[in-house]
Formats: C-alpha cells, structure tokens, sequence
C-alpha cells in the first residue's frame, strides 16, 4: 500500500503545471505523497505530513494513467520514505513515462529508483526552515553524483548563499527561489533572489504555480 496525502478527504493526484524547477511550466500529473521526515517552519503542505489515505499501488497508478500525461511528479510529504511502494507503483507505468521525484535530500533512493527515475528535484532545507542540510552533506553529495539531479533552495536573502555554498555541490546544479506562500510575498522577494542569483552565477528557479493560483492548494 502507497499512502497518499488528503486534500479535502481525496487522495491528491491532479494534472497541472509544473511550478518549480528546470522542467517549470510543463504539463504533469502529481501524486502527493503523506508523511514527512522534516516539519519545517514555512511548509505549504503541512497537511500531507499526515496519515494521509492508502491506495494499493495498482489503484494509484490507474489514477494516475487516468489522465492523458505521461509525465508524473512525485511529491510530498517526502516521498522516499516510501521507497518499496514507489518501486511497485512504478511497475504499473508505462517504460516511456517521464518521472520527477521531489525529496528534501534527507533519504538516499534504492538502485531500483535510481535506474527507473529521470529526474531529482532535491530541495535541502536551511537553518530558517527550523533544520538545517549540513547533516545530510553525504546524503546530497550522493544525489550530485546523478545527472538527473538538480537542487532547488528556498533562500530569504543574501545571508542564506554562505550555507548553500558550503555544501560544495556543483554550482551548474543548483537553483535558487524565493521563500513565499502567497503572490503578494512572491513578488515582493523575486527581485531579491534574482539579484542573489546573478552575483552568484547560479539559476533562478519561478515558483509558477503561486504566481498563477496564490495560495490555493492542490494546483
């Protein structure tokens, strides 16, 4: 069994657009997954740290397969501590599915996961996320060493690089994006993040799907 996050009580799998990242503003289906390793301060998911529904790997992938796209996106909660369902669930897709994981960097993936997923959305969080990455340097250091891998921080400011630079990992890597939950705050701190990300000669990463729905889950 696969446990998946509730949204008013449906188990949440939508097709939308992805908000995030180097594939931002392609079409997807996402599956968000429950249960989360990691409680961080400014979470906008915090209902999928939950219990969240079961489904039997089969059923999940059938409603995934229900929509035409046959790219998926495997969010949470933090989906690798559900490494076995993800394996069987992916059993049920089809050879040429284009599959994203999101993880927080906390959890190393199965060989079996590795081979089968073509891209690592890693997004390790700072200290003002209420944690911090520098426990988990091996762990990120690993995910660089995959060339599907990509790592997205959410930063403040200026006075968040020093922390993403001591991680070491590859700079042609690494993305950064604004810590927002609403359009107003997104819009506010873009610039701000921007200017981060051409003094560092790094990637600025949208967040598509504020801009587009705001605060509104499940899109």
């Amino acid at each position: 069994m696969i446990r998946v996050a509730q949204l008013e009580g449906e188990a949440e799998i939508f097709y939308s657009l992805q908000g995030e990242g180097v594939r931002t503003g392609e079409p997807a289906v996402f599956l968000r997954l429950a249960g989360c390793n990691m409680h961080c301060a400014w979470c906008d998911t915090k209902y999928s740290w939950g219990a969240g529904v079961e489904l039997t790997e089969e059923d999940a992938a059938h409603r995934l397969l229900a929509f035409a796209c046959r790219h998926f996106v495997i969010t949470g909660g933090e989906p690798l501590l559900q490494s076995d369902s993800l394996e069987k669930l992916f059993s049920y897709l089809p050879p040429e599915a284009v599959i994203e994981i999101e993880t927080n960097g906390t959890v190393l993936p199965p060989s079996s996961l590795v081979q089968r997923v073509n891209q690592w959305n890693v997004s390790p969080k700072l200290r003002h996320a209420g944690t911090g990455c520098a426990p988990y340097a091996e762990v990120l250091a690993s995910f660089a060493s995959l060339p599907g891998a990509w790592f997205k921080f959410v930063v403040r400011g200026e006075e968040d690089w020093g922390e993403v630079e001591a991680l070491g990992l590859p700079p042609e890597k690494l993305l950064l994006m604004p810590c927002a939950a609403d359009r107003e705050s997104y819009r506010r701190e873009l610039p701000i993040v921007s200017t981060m990300c051409l003094r560092h000669g790094v990637r600025l990463s949208p967040r598509l799907h504020i801009e587009l729905w705001d605060k509104r889950p499940g899109c």
